[in-house]
């Protein structure tokens, strides 16, 4: 990566801290449907806003996977795991394939990420192959409008929508 794109990273991670502040993250994830055990893939992670709240949700027996196309989020989820003892994260980077085995994910967070993906059928496609039957795609994206958020999600014919949340949309792996 280069200098502009980790200066970028570091501003954008600077910035989260403001809104982290005013809107902490475990009230976002209210509306999602964690369970103790659970197993999480937070999908485009950036500096890991959401580690702290899913890892308190999910539990010792869950396992959060925190993935990112930038090297420094990777760093950044890390850092926040090594700070506070949670042994059951782990980092992949990536631009679109997880690594992880079939129907191995309870929920996907996907927040403020898509509009940015470079192939979000390939994504969308991944996500879809790693949620367990039933799983949940939690989506968010302040750069879309409702209709474009569920027309873009049910329009790839892996999701149906579940439930509209305050803040997030939840759709359902057909």
């Amino acid at each position: 990566m280069d200098s502009n794109s980790n200066l970028h990273f570091k501003m954008m991670a600077f910035g989260f801290k403001f809104r982290d502040f005013f809107s902490p993250r475990k009230n976002i994830l209210k509306d999602v449907g964690i369970k103790p055990g659970y197993h999480l893939l937070d999908y485009g992670c950036g500096p890991g806003s959401y580690i702290l709240p899913a890892a308190d949700l999910v539990g010792k027996s869950g396992k959060i996977y925190a993935l990112d196309i930038h090297p420094l989020a990777a760093q950044s989820v890390q850092k926040i795991s090594s700070k506070n003892r949670l042994t059951n994260v782990k980092t992949i980077t990536s631009d679109c394939k997880t690594g992880l085995p079939d129907s191995s994910v309870d929920v996907v967070l996907l927040y403020d990420t898509f509009h940015a993906l470079s192939d979000p059928n390939c994504v969308l496609k991944e996500l879809h192959r790693v949620l367990k039957p039933g799983g949940i795609l939690s989506f968010s994206d302040h750069h879309m409008n409702e209709d474009e958020i569920v027309s873009k999600i049910t329009g790839s014919g892996f999701f149906k929508l579940s439930k509209k949340g305050e803040k997030v949309y939840n759709f359902q792996k057909k």
